[in-house]
């Protein structure tokens, strides 16, 4: 079966998420901050779908969004056929069983009070799952799955490495046997020696229980890495979103091929001749959304019509699993749909 006749695990339909400022003495709305517009994608089952951008692109709203944390301002999460900003919360509860995050922070995700027993252990507390010595088998299991001693029990979050929180953290996702982890920032805080060892960790996790994952993260080697396919985020909006090969190799978006282009390359040699893109100014504020294009204010290939046309994700490929919003940018690689469908004929 092709992965486009997969059913979806998630769907994510035009979401929308505005967050009002207040000010003055009445405490009227002042200001809005367009945190995520208009965001649509699917994921299916068993793949990792990383989400990349700057800082204060909206990727970590999306996540939480997506887990039923944040209500949406307007758009659909579908998760197994159910909105989940709709449903009643007795569904919900029930739903959260199958969707987990693992934070960004090792260090403040874990309640310092608390013995990693007591950590791994909660979410079975709250859903009523398993009790007593089944319960502390359970924990011992799923310490032993993420590489920690069953030592590890009594002690608490101070007593261990960053590395080893977070193994800590995903031992508390895993728990409940979810479908859905959202992997926030996973390994940032982390040195780039234990980076590798928590990424295998987590790709191992997934083939051995079959996981899908949503990937949140702003390093691009590390993306490349996990994913199956990449969505690229600027000032709230999805700009492109393609496999991860197909991003990599044939960019179709200027904010992706900038960021493309800052990625280290291993070879000296290939490194010091090569041509970095470097973007003028900064990124916008989300109160004071540029108009048409977004991206027009630093984008080298920048036209008249892109302030004042906003452009919506467009094919890029004939079985339109490459898409990009982007119609100006002049990349020897960018042909039409219809171009497309002539040679393939």
């Amino acid at each position: 079966m092709k992965s486009s006749e997969i059913k979806p695990l998630l769907e994510v339909r035009d979401v929308r998420k505005h967050f009002s400022l207040a000010g003055g003495f009445f405490e009227r709305d002042k200001a809005r901050v367009t945190a995520v517009d208009g965001v649509s994608f699917e994921v299916r089952p068993g793949e990792t779908l990383g989400i990349v951008g700057e800082s204060g692109c909206g990727k970590t709203t999306l996540g939480r969004l997506i887990l039923g944390l944040e209500a949406p301002s307007s758009g659909e999460v579908i998760f197994e056929g159910s909105d989940i900003h709709r449903i009643a919360s007795a569904e919900l509860r029930k739903l959260r069983r199958h969707m987990q995050i693992i934070f960004q922070d090792p260090f403040s995700s874990l309640n310092p009070r608390m013995t990693i027993e007591q950590i791994v252990a909660e979410p079975l507390e709250i859903h009523g799952v398993l009790d007593g010595s089944d319960r502390l088998r359970k924990v011992a299991e799923l310490l032993d799955r993420v590489g920690l001693p069953q030592s590890a029990c009594r002690r608490y979050p101070h007593e261990f490495s960053g590395g080893q929180r977070q193994r800590v953290g995903i031992a508390r996702a895993i728990a409940l046997n979810p479908r859905l982890i959202i992997a926030d920032e996973p390994v940032s805080a982390l040195d780039v020696s234990i980076q590798a060892q928590v990424i295998n960790l987590l790709g191992k996790l997934q083939r051995e229980l079959g996981l899908t994952y949503i990937f949140i993260a702003h390093d691009l080697a590390v993306v490349k890495h996990v994913s199956t396919r990449i969505a690229v985020m600027y000032l709230g909006k999805i700009v492109e979103i393609a496999g991860t090969d197909e991003i990599f190799s044939n960019p179709q978006h200027p904010y992706t091929e900038a960021l493309l282009s800052a990625v280290p390359i291993p070879d000296p040699n290939i490194e010091g001749r090569r041509k970095r893109i470097l973007l003028q100014g900064d990124v916008p504020s989300p109160i004071r959304i540029p108009p048409g294009c977004r991206f027009h204010t630093r984008c080298n290939y920048a036209q008249p019509s892109c302030s004042t046309q906003s452009p919506e994700l467009a094919a890029q490929s004939t079985d339109f699993s490459h898409l990009a919003a982007c119609p100006v940018a002049p990349f020897k690689t960018r042909r039409s749909v219809a171009a497309l469908a002539e040679e393939g004929q």
